[in-house]
């Protein structure tokens, strides 16, 4: 039987059928856990239900030797890059480790970082997780730094941030121009595609226009790479502000108005970033986004509302 390469249409196609049964998996875990655990603890564990969920997935279809769901929608095969031969299971196992692993330790490694730059003074978790000894390490190397060195480092870490964003982004650009590697994962594990049955030669209309599309992918990036600069210039003039309109208050007068209002319920913390629902409460702007990816709705009043109308108050005492 003929194999040749698989194209981008196919390769989209069956990401979508496997983000669309990733995400059921993920919300009926996260719904469970919320039912039984509260929604407290859901929004500490939030990242790892969804990376468990992801694992299952392809510890039962990928690892397994499987095609995915969505592989097997399309009519595509995973190959090595000699092309001739299936992954591995050390490069399937690798495959998985790049496409869940890496993100999260990634998104999570970096949140603690800029929690205890921001933070002042020392923090100290009671709880235990998996990535408790990497927190103590990330504590010991900013508790060195003067206070200047972590207004500096501050920016850095935001820059970071996006410029991961903007790797994805680009990535996906250069995907659509040269039609190999949708992600990053799997460009890193070697792992390609090939179709099989329905091998007719495309249409040169289709591949061209996946070419133009990232092109203009390319030109939105550039667009979006000096609006994130502004941005960034714009949050560390808010956080300045913030921290000016705070020092103006009695120490005393700031601990009161904490400990009574200042509190978001989702994570019974002292809220950051406030944002206001339309219909008037304040969450953490971290805590609402989070709840509004499985409910569209207060927590409080159980008002119905799109997330878009979330209202971010810069410089809310």
């Amino acid at each position: 039987m003929p194999l040749v390469p698989a194209n981008q249409p196919q390769l989209i196609r069956s990401c979508q059928k496997d983000e669309f049964y990733q995400n059921n998996l993920t919300n009926n875990a996260n719904e469970l856990v919320h039912t039984f655990a509260g929604s407290r603890r859901w929004l500490q564990c939030r990242k790892e239900i969804e990376l468990l969920s992801d694992l299952t997935y392809y510890v039962l279809t990928t690892l397994s030797g499987y095609q995915t769901l969505g592989e097997e929608y399309v009519s595509i095969i995973q190959v090595d890059p000699s092309k001739r031969r299936i992954p591995s299971r050390m490069r399937r196992t690798a495959l998985i480790f790049f496409h869940t692993f890496v993100p999260y330790l990634m998104d999570k490694v970096l949140i603690c970082v800029e929690n205890e730059l921001e933070a002042e003074a020392p923090q100290t978790s009671r709880t235990w997780n998996p990535l408790s000894h990497v927190r103590f390490w990330i504590q010991r190397a900013v508790g060195i730094l003067t206070e200047s060195q972590r207004k500096s480092l501050i920016p850095l870490v935001f820059a970071l941030q996006q410029g991961i964003t903007l790797l994805y982004r680009l990535h996906v650009a250069v995907f659509y121009i040269s039609g190999a590697f949708y992600h990053i994962g799997k460009r890193a594990a070697g792992v390609s595609y090939l179709r099989v049955g329905n091998v007719s030669g495309d249409d040169p209309r289709i591949s061209n226009g996946y070419r133009l599309l990232g092109a203009l992918s390319l030109l939105q990036l550039g667009v979006t790479l000096t609006l994130q600069f502004n941005n960034l210039k714009q949050r560390q003039r808010a956080r300045q502000e913030w921290k000016q309109h705070r020092n103006l208050l009695p120490s005393r007068q700031v601990s009161e108005s904490s400990s009574r209002s200042s509190r978001c319920i989702l994570c019974l913390e002292e809220r950051r970033n406030t944002t206001c629902t339309p219909c008037g409460h304040l969450f953490c702007w971290e805590c609402i986004t989070e709840w509004c990816n499985t409910k569209t709705e207060c927590p409080l009043c159980r008002e119905k509302f799109q997330p878009h109308r979330l209202v971010y108050l810069r410089s809310y005492k």
